[in-house]
């Protein structure tokens, strides 16, 4: 089995998301029985519309910045940064080219 490093993912996700319409890509890193990670590259200004979590979950902002909005609530989550995601519904806008890891808990 081949080693892939996120960086040599994230580069790979991120052409993609550039040739896309969406403007959007992922791929799933690793899913197991009471984990998920995804890898998701945005282009600059792309959304991820509204959305419930289905479980605990975090987002990790491994390159440029994106913002997660909850209700009344803004999070700005630049690179390096990992935060919560909220267990209500919330969007994700990306506010430059972006790479993010989201990890959910499945029960």
């Amino acid at each position: 089995m081949a080693e892939m490093t996120l960086h040599t993912a994230g580069t790979d996700q991120l052409e993609t998301a550039r040739q896309s319409s969406a403007g959007r890509s992922s791929r799933t890193m690793h899913s197991g029985k009471h984990l998920r990670q995804t890898l998701i590259a945005l282009t600059e200004g792309t959304k991820l519309a509204e959305h419930q979590s289905p479980g605990d979950a975090t987002i990790m902002c491994l390159r440029g910045q994106v913002t997660l909005h909850c209700g009344t609530r803004t999070v700005v989550v630049t690179e390096g940064h990992l935060v919560d995601v909220p267990a209500q519904r919330h969007d994700l806008v990306a506010d430059t080219e972006a790479l993010v890891l989201l990890t959910v808990g499945l029960g």
